[in-house]
């Protein structure tokens, strides 16, 4: 079912997005300083483009620990990150799903470009996974 969805998703605005954090990365990765923020955003590209069956989920609750991205570095990056190149992504994903609303079918699809667009505005520390491992870790008291 999946594999359905991310296929129709690729139609509803999927494909665009996804070039979108590719490009935002691409522009990251060219300042040597940006390489961070790169790295997140091809992550998230690929998620942007296959968004069902997996699940966005902050390292430290799969983890069971702070680390640099999940920590006061993390927040910082996740600022800057905001005022450059967050903001833009947030607002396509936005429009996308407005235009996908419009439709009853498309009602699914607009609830994960909002999500998306949650997404763009703190990518530094946030990990993707499969659906059953991020429910994993949010049931156990062990961290994986």
């Amino acid at each position: 079912m999946a594999l359905l969805l991310n296929l129709i998703w690729i139609v509803f605005g999927g494909l665009l997005m996804a070039v979108g954090w590719f490009l935002a990365g691409i522009l990251a990765a060219v300042t040597i300083v940006g390489l961070p923020w790169a790295m997140a955003c091809f992550r998230i590209a690929n998620y942007s483009l296959f968004p069902f069956g997996r699940e966005a989920v902050p390292r430290d609750v799969l983890t069971g620990r702070e680390d640099l991205g999940t920590g006061p570095l993390g927040l910082v990056g996740n600022l800057i990150w905001m005022v450059f190149l967050g903001i833009w992504l947030a607002i396509g994903h936005l429009i996308s799903a407005l235009a996908c609303a419009i439709t009853i079918i498309g009602i699914p699809f607009a609830i994960v470009h909002v999500r998306l667009a949650g997404l763009s505005l703190a990518p530094i520390g946030v990990e993707i996974v499969d659906k059953q491992v991020a429910e994993a870790a949010r049931r156990s008291p062990f961290r994986l």
